[in-house]
């Protein structure tokens, strides 16, 4: 007498670890608002560490230090030949002082070695979400946080 027995065979326990794993990705991607928002927080994150990079390099060196944006270009650059691309899906809009700015439609925030800078905000939207990144012109300090899409 041959006694059978049970268990879960090894493609069916794959089956359902596959299962789970595109069911958590479709849950994350819809509580952080999909792709184009972890898009927007990882871009908005990057800008807000060059532009401290910015900030830290004029203390260090005791030089002005320039970050710029060009929102029609899509690009920024800081010292150090540091630059970056912005992609497609994000909006961009930059505020800061005209008197820095490189060349129309360019946006530039020049950090001092005391740490102050001409201040400014980098505002990056995907639909109804965005990031602003603000610089303080007494402090130079470069602050993340959610926004409101500018019209």
């Amino acid at each position: 007498m041959q006694r059978k027995v049970r268990g879960v065979s090894l493609l069916e326990m794959l089956l359902v670890i596959a299962l789970l794993a595109a069911i958590s990705v479709v849950a994350a991607g819809a509580m952080t608002g999909g792709f184009a928002g972890m898009q927007l927080r990882s871009e908005a994150k990057r800008i807000t560490a060059q532009l401290r990079y910015t900030r830290t390099q004029a203390i260090a060196t005791g030089q002005p230090q320039r970050f710029t944006i060009d929102p029609q270009g899509r690009t920024w650059t800081a010292p150090n030949d540091r630059h970056g691309y912005i992609p497609e899906k994000l909006g961009i809009t930059f505020t800061g002082a005209r008197e820095v700015q490189p060349r129309r439609g360019e946006g530039a925030i020049v950090f001092f070695p005391d740490g102050a800078s001409t201040g400014g905000r980098v505002q990056l939207s995907a639909r109804q979400a965005a990031m602003n990144i603000d610089v303080t012109w007494l402090t130079g300090e470069v602050r993340l946080r959610r926004g409101e899409v500018q019209r």
